[in-house]
């Protein structure tokens, strides 16, 4: 099947407003390895795009290009209309308060209590408020996640599922206007998998964020994405919607869905 024909492209979010990311022709290489080959994508704003791909193809490379982490070998990253390789280290700064990244890890400091985790990103980027206005906003950020009486505990007393959610509370809390997941439910028992991905769908409805969600989970796939798009061979190999997707006859794509 001519896969520059499958399937069908389509943004479930009409509207007149630019794509929130924009991402052209990008090439990325560690030594003889060629991750991203000429891949494209973009976000619309208030959609839910999921990178789908297996282990290792390059899905957490695209989002690390994405937020600045790594460089692109080449081609063009336009995030809410920045192009990301113009930017210099403050302009990128004030970037990234506008784009949350959930790692996979969850990356909380095991030195901290949940408060002050969730305060760090205030601190880091220089938010002047006083001391009332931060208690409020980590008050509201844990009540978004459902773990507001975990204010004054360590991560260690944590489940993995809880850590996710605080996670993602600290994410919450500089109110992004797209929020990267890079694999959000690896490592969840399925319940919990399910809470998380229903949570970013209570995230996106609450605060209109566009999101990037990188995942080979198929059910928090089915959950939350607007539209999916394929990563294979480092180029974007179809986009569609779960449905779409699912019905297709490329053995390359239906493997995803059987």
């Amino acid at each position: 099947m001519n896969t520059e024909t499958l399937p069908i492209t389509t943004n479930n979010h009409p509207s007149e407003e630019k794509p929130v990311i924009v991402i052209e022709h990008v090439y990325k290489s560690f030594g003889t390895n060629e991750v991203l080959k000429d891949f494209s994508m973009k976000v619309e704003k208030g959609e839910n795009v999921v990178v789908l791909g297996r282990s290792g193809v390059g899905k957490s490379v695209l989002i690390k290009c994405i937020i600045g982490l790594m460089k692109a070998d080449k081609g063009d990253i336009v995030v809410l209309d920045k192009d990301i390789n113009g930017l210099d280290h403050e302009e990128m700064d004030k970037m990234r308060a506008r784009v949350g990244f959930l790692f996979q890890s969850n990356a909380l400091y095991d030195s901290m209590t949940v408060r002050k985790n969730l305060e760090f990103p205030l601190r880091r980027h220089w938010i002047e408020t006083t001391r009332e206005d931060m208690d409020a906003m980590v008050h509201e950020a844990l009540e978004n996640v459902g773990l507001a009486h975990t204010v004054d505990m360590m991560p260690e007393e944590l489940s993995g599922g809880m850590k996710k959610r605080i996670a993602l509370a600290r994410t919450l809390i500089l109110k992004p206007e797209i929020i990267l997941y890079d694999e959000p439910t690896t490592g969840l028992d399925p319940v919990t998998g399910k809470e998380i991905s229903m949570l970013i769908m209570d995230v996106q409805k609450k605060y209109h964020t566009s999101s990037i969600i990188i995942s080979h989970d198929m059910h928090c796939v089915k959950l939350t994405a607007s539209k999916i798009v394929l990563l294979m061979d480092g180029k974007s190999y179809c986009t569609g919607t779960y449905d779409e997707l699912s019905r297709s006859d490329d053995p390359a794509v239906k493997q995803f869905f059987e």
